[in-house]
């Protein structure tokens, strides 16, 4: 075990095709996994030095990340498309298809982030003040809202070619270059900020040049591995060409999983909504909740991701069976990876919450909703693994179909029902979202049984 875990960091090149699943999954998961964490410490950066700064500097960051989260979504489903034509086509041992899918989405990317920029980027303080931002935000914050927005394509680009990376089975590759972007950030962070040396004194502005700095650094060494051919994907600079085809079939499936991953956002909106009107504390006992649930289950996604590579590259060799088998170890190892941190949660969530709050009233609801979710923890390690498998399989309107079920005609209405027509009030809400996990698992395990998503081209 050991060895093998050495060997996914160091990310020893193995053909998931024909290795012992266990041992793929592993591999493949491990990396991901640190991925999945390097990506958290972005944000989790830019509020730790920005705090220092006062309230309005930590509203400009909030009400920013509000803003960024639609290009997150947007970025994670092109990614989706991504990953499924690049691992179905290593699976076929064609490469130059692999490469010119990874150029497609690539050339994809850019576009879509130079038409957020252009609209965004100048408009930077309109948007503040529209999400409620007062004046003085306005005055101080609109600058790290336009660089942040303006420099968007190194998020679309840092999602989209780690998907590559992930596809190909190159996941330490997508794992290294957040190391470093990470590393830039932290480090260049704090001297932007303050002034410190020879570097000039930007206040919030210099976390949002600091973070573009450490993506765009790693959207570098991104695109210097794929052209130097070195890992197990690559592509030439004339695979940028628009290929109708290619970029049909990427469009098509990263629209699908785009809106599969704002149907799911989009609830917890709407949970929120149900919240509010239980006042002030038991909504942020809530939003602190959520907080520590989200980084709480981001290991996990690397778990998905990797039946996902797993999925596409053994249909792509022509071997369904393997694929199915792939997504069962991978979604017990998902299982009992949530189940131990839902169980950390349950048993500590006093002193957990106790990093976050002191508030009399928020605290212990805060406390409350930790436990409530957790229950759901392992059912959804295992509907998390399934609904990325389709995807991986290229079939993103199955999920899709099963988020509307799941999060808007089951989830929202029982959330609805629980906080006002029972005893639970409040607690309704975090109760209906365990119960949305469990029956996450239970539909998405009796559509993954039928097969219909192994018969999927493209």
């Amino acid at each position: 075990m050991w060895s093998t875990f050495r060997d996914a960091v160091r990310g020893t090149s193995i053909d998931y095709t024909t290795a012992p699943i266990g041992r793929a999954v592993i591999m493949l998961s491990v990396p991901m996994v640190m991925e999945m964490a390097m990506e958290s410490i972005f944000a989790v950066a830019d509020v730790f030095w920005v705090a220092h700064l006062g309230a309005n500097a930590v509203a400009t960051v909030g009400l920013t990340e509000s803003m960024l989260t639609i290009i997150y979504t947007v970025a994670m489903g092109l990614s989706i498309g991504a990953m499924a034509l690049v691992s179905r086509r290593i699976g076929q041992q064609d490469h130059d298809g692999a490469s010119r899918a990874a150029a497609q989405s690539i050339l994809l990317g850019v576009i879509v982030a130079a038409l957020i920029a252009a609209f965004a980027a100048p408009n930077a303080a309109t948007l503040l003040r529209l999400m409620g931002a007062s004046p003085d935000v306005i005055a101080s914050g609109s600058l790290f809202t336009r660089v942040m927005l303006g420099g968007n394509v190194t998020v679309m680009l840092l999602f989209l070619i780690n998907a590559v990376f992930r596809g190909a089975g190159d996941a330490a590759i997508a794992m290294r270059v957040l190391w470093i972007g990470n590393a830039i950030n932290i480090g260049l962070g704090p001297c932007l900020i303050f002034g410190l040396g020879p570097f000039p004194e930007l206040g919030v502005t210099g976390a949002a040049v600091a973070t573009t700095i450490g993506r765009g650094t790693a959207v570098v060494c991104q695109l210097a591995v794929l052209l130097s051919g070195r890992g197990r994907i690559g592509f030439r600079v004339r695979d940028l060409r628009v290929d109708p085809k290619v970029m049909a079939a990427m469009v098509r499936l990263s629209g699908t999983g785009t809106f599969q991953i704002l149907l799911t956002t989009a609830s917890y909106v709407v949970l929120i909504r149900i919240l509010a009107s239980f006042g002030s504390a038991m909504l942020a006992g809530y939003t602190i909740a959520i907080r520590v649930i989200i980084f709480g289950i981001l290991p996990s996604y690397g778990v998905s991701n990797a039946a996902s590579t797993m999925v596409g590259q053994n249909l792509g060799a022509g071997q369904p069976d393997r694929a199915e088998r792939a997504v069962w170890t991978a979604a017990r190892y998902n299982m009992v990876l949530l189940g131990v941190i839902g169980c950390i949660f349950v048993v500590a969530a006093h002193p957990i919450v106790a990093l976050f709050t002191d508030d009399a009233l928020a605290q212990p609801f805060a406390v409350t909703s930790l436990r409530i979710v957790s229950l759901g923890f392992v059912f959804y390690g295992c509907g998390m693994t399934l609904t990325q498998s389709f995807n991986g399989a290229g079939d993103t309107w199955t999920p899709t179909f099963i988020n509307v079920f799941i999060f808007w005609i089951f989830e929202i209405p029982l959330a609805w029902m629980l906080a006002y027509g029972t005893r639970l009030g409040a607690s309704g809400v975090p109760a209906a979202l365990a119960i949305a996990y469990s029956m996450l698992a239970v539909i998405s395990a009796i559509v993954f049984r039928r097969g219909g998503w192994k018969r999927m081209t493209v």
